[in-house]
């Protein structure tokens, strides 16, 4: 997908120059893709303590 977005140049600059990526589309995909792990993340530590999952792990070594 082709979309025009401004960008400054510094940050970009700076970004490609930490990560070692080559081009500009390479250094947008790798900040997306951390962003979006990073939120997943965050939603994921909501649950935490928050399952109770009623396990009997000497019932399920007995399979």
């Amino acid at each position: 997908m082709r979309t025009t977005i401004d960008i400054p140049e510094e940050l970009v600059a700076e970004a490609m120059k930490l990560t070692h990526s080559k081009t500009k589309t390479d250094v947008i995909k790798e900040g997306l893709k951390m962003l979006i792990r990073k939120e997943k993340l965050k939603k994921l530590k909501n649950f935490r303590g928050n399952l109770d999952l009623e396990i009997n792990l000497n019932q399920l070594r007995k399979r």
